[in-house]
């Protein structure tokens, strides 16, 4: 099962799903309207009926059938493997952990190395590529979550956003709340009750005629949405980014994934059996 948040409209149910999913055929689409396998807000819907922005479409079809051929783990994912961790360049379109309803990058993981152990040290958005890091053992995750909350491992992210942010590079500071009922993170200038502190640092790569930029960003702090809730409140939003991002700029570039990747890992530091660990760094 998928939910997914209208970002475009005069488009059709048939014609959205397949915007987000395009190695599904539109056959399969039809069947599952006429199984009213399709929600748009919560109501079984059995035609092919127009979506518009902000409406919440949930799909009960199967993840390998809407994901095609990458519904599984492929070996040129795997970007380094040992007896201890496995780092994955996690897809677009996946959630990192499982759910009741939904096989995440964690179910492939141990379906790839026929084990039920191996798990996820942190956490990537559904629609954000990338490195992530599995442990496969206790000690290796305790030892990987222990550097992390230290800010021993430094993650890095290229993004290409809209405008030409200046200064070139910078470390800013704010504030965010996290709103669970709405699925969205809010930023403020000032502390508020329930707000935590995020600090996230940019520079330009590069800047293009079209107005957009390429960044690498690096999050001092990680927290929900960060970096995209971040560059949007800068004036600066994600090109694809239907949740922070700029509709009308998105149509524009004919984006509808955030163009966001976790390209490079850089570890600190590392003790007891990841001792090796320490000062390597690890790329798309």
């Amino acid at each position: 099962m998928r939910k997914i948040i209208v970002d475009k409209d005069n488009k059709k149910i048939v014609n959205f799903i397949k915007s987000k999913f395009s190695n599904i055929s539109e056959s399969v689409i039809y069947k599952a309207l006429r199984q009213k396998d399709i929600r748009i807000n919560n109501v079984k819907i059995s035609e092919n009926l127009p979506v518009k922005i902000g409406d919440e479409i949930t799909i009960y079809i199967k993840d390998e059938i809407l994901l095609g051929q990458t519904a599984s783990l492929k070996k040129d994912m795997i970007i380094y493997n040992d007896d201890n961790i496995v780092i994955i360049n996690k897809p677009k379109g996946i959630l990192v952990q499982s759910t009741q309803n939904e096989s995440g990058l964690d179910a492939w993981v141990n379906n790839y190395f026929q084990t039920n152990y191996i798990k996820p040290c942190h956490r990537l958005d559904r629609n954000t590529s990338g490195l992530i890091i599995f442990a496969k053992d206790t000690e290796s995750e305790k030892i990987i979550l222990d550097i992390i909350k230290k800010h021993e491992i430094k993650k890095y992210y290229k993004c290409l956003v809209y405008g030409h942010p200046t200064p070139k590079t910078a470390t800013l500071k704010a504030y965010l709340f996290k709103d669970n009922k709405n699925s969205k993170v809010i930023i403020s200038n000032e502390k508020k009750k329930g707000y935590v502190e995020i600090i996230t640092k940019y520079t330009v790569l590069d800047t293009y005629k079209d107005n957009t930029s390429l960044l690498e960003v690096e999050l001092i702090t990680g927290r929900t949405h960060q970096i995209r809730a971040h560059l949007a409140y800068i004036g600066y939003p994600i090109i694809g980014d239907g949740k922070y991002g700029i509709n009308q700029i998105n149509k524009q570039f004919g984006k509808t994934w955030q163009e966001l990747e976790s390209y490079k890992i850089y570890i600190s530091n590392a003790y007891g059996k990841l001792e090796y660990l320490k000062g390597k760094t690890f790329k798309k």
